[in-house]
């Protein structure tokens, strides 16, 4: 019996220890060795941006992974642009974000921060003979490029008379004021500096005195389990010197002597109003905004398919030409304009034809309307080519025929007989492209162009409530081009001889 007791003993001890370590093992953090999906938008340097290889770096990158590794979870970063950050983080299609997210009290609402990582501050950037600007108070009605989102185009927005340009990213408002279509830019002081000092841009200076004192975070959704991890992680590398390490690699300084221990609007909560209720509201108050935005969606459609109607119809007969060079002149054009994106094409005529031609000792700048309606224009042109093209092989040979032996020349034979006839047909495939150039407007927006797309972007930057935005922004569109495809239903109609005859 005591044999058999010391050995029940023993199987109980070793039950108890096995609970134990067990009971031990669950209270542990579950997000322990999880690889957390990180939003960051690779185009602020030092902070976050690319190398050379594409690989992403920056005092951002190596500080996240320096985090991961003292709080022993992985990282997965992916590229998001600035303004889709805090609408990925409400969806929770990424668990956090480093992209020297400014913490603000607005910002609190919707999302949380971990404690900051880095002490920063607006400041503003002009050319280098800009004699005029010296501080804030002498930004009054004057140009000022930001990026969308940033707390830059908050402060920006208190300046009286100021005419805002909002850009995608810093690089995208610091070559706008290069190229000198702005007179000053509200970034932040270090990516300026950075800018600057590495000989990226020349030109340009900023004034001394920032304009705020502001604290980047860590962001999370709201009620996260991943940001006590995050911020453990964090105080661990504070501690332990590697944050110092980082900071003197991307800085060639010493860090700040103290940090905030929490974030500065811990536990801000929005008003709690029902869900339904507040959406419609957002909705109602959008609509002023979007239908302004749809009017100048319209100018630049309207402008852009009349003279890629005009460039398009020459080019197209143009392809038809006995004369060979003038054929594959045409023909290389087409294949252009068609073979490489609209974005491309709108970047290289706004921001890279300025640039070249002021290095040539040139003053060339574009206007965003003029620069906006010549890329649609050129880009629209190489498809209508093709639908004029089309159409015109499509009427019999005999008619020509039949129009020269009464007389008449080659271009009266185009223009009394085939082009009248061709057009008719080109009608449906014209609206196609009238539809598809009407969306396609969206992408101006690059420039800072405020067309629909745009004026969705700056209201989901102020009030972070994507969805019901982007969902007006769609049917508005949608409204767009249903009517635009049902009065070319009506001109179809209204030129078809048959259908009038029956009327």
């Amino acid at each position: 019996m005591p044999k058999f007791r010391f050995i029940r003993c023993l199987q109980l001890c070793l039950v108890i220890t096995f609970s134990c370590l067990l009971l031990t093992t669950c209270s542990t953090n579950h997000s322990a060795g999880k690889t957390l999906r990180v939003a960051t938008e690779p185009a602020f340097p030092p902070f976050e941006f690319q190398g050379q290889s594409g690989e992403l770096q920056g005092f951002s990158i190596d500080l996240m992974n320096a985090i991961a590794t003292a709080a022993n979870f992985k990282v997965n970063f992916q590229s998001l642009p600035f303004d889709g950050i805090i609408p990925a983080l409400q969806a929770k299609t990424v668990d956090a974000a480093i992209s020297s997210i400014t913490i603000t009290e607005e910002r609190a609402k919707t999302i949380s921060f971990s404690r900051p990582y880095f002490k920063a501050g607006l400041a503003i950037a002009i050319r280098a003979d800009n004699q005029n600007i010296t501080g804030f108070d002498s930004l009054k009605n004057q140009k000022i490029a930001v990026q969308i989102g940033t707390t830059g185009a908050a402060k920006a927005k208190s300046i009286p008379g100021v005419q805002i340009r909002s850009f995608d990213s810093a690089p995208l408002a610091l070559q706008e004021l290069l190229n000198g279509n702005v007179d000053a830019v509200i970034n932040d002081a270090p990516v300026t500096l950075y800018a600057i000092n590495t000989g990226n841009l020349k030109g340009i200076k900023v004034v001394e005195k920032l304009l705020t004192e502001e604290f980047y975070g860590i962001a999370t959704a709201k009620n996260s389990p991943y940001l006590t991890l995050i911020n453990e992680g964090l105080n661990n590398v504070l501690k332990n010197g590697t944050y110092s390490q980082v900071y003197q690699k991307w800085f060639k300084a010493e860090p700040p002597s103290s940090l905030p221990v929490t974030s500065p609007f811990e536990n801000q909560t929005s008003a709690g109003v029902p869900q339904i209720f507040t959406s419609i509201n957002v909705i109602l108050q959008a609509v002023p905004t979007l239908f302004q935005g749809a009017l100048v969606t319209l100018q630049l459609t309207i402008l852009s398919v009349v003279f890629g109607l005009i460039g398009g119809s020459l080019i197209g007969i143009i392809r038809l030409s006995h004369i060979a060079p003038l054929r594959w002149l045409a023909r290389a054009y087409v294949d252009f304009f068609r073979g490489t994106p609209l974005l491309v094409q709108i970047f290289m005529i706004y921001f890279g034809l300025p640039a070249i031609l002021q290095q040539l000792g040139s003053t060339f700048t574009f206007d965003r309307l003029v620069a906006g309606v010549i890329a649609l224009s050129l880009n629209s042109a190489a498809y209508i080519a093709e639908v004029v093209r089309a159409g015109i092989q499509s009427i019999e040979v005999g008619q020509s025929e039949a129009a020269r032996s009464l007389g008449l020349s080659s271009v009266q034979t185009m223009r009394f007989v085939i082009f009248p006839q061709a057009f008719r047909r080109m009608i449906p495939p014209l609206g196609n492209e009238f539809i598809s150039l009407l969306k396609d407007t969206s992408l101006v927006a690059v420039i800072g162009f405020e067309e629909l797309f745009r004026k969705g972007q700056l209201i989901v930057a102020d009030n972070y409530r994507a969805f019901e935005i982007y969902a007006g922004v769609a049917v508005v569109y949608l409204c767009l081009t249903l009517l635009s495809s049902q009065a070319f239903s009506l001109l179809e109609a209204w030129m078809n001889p048959v259908k009038r005859q029956s009327k």
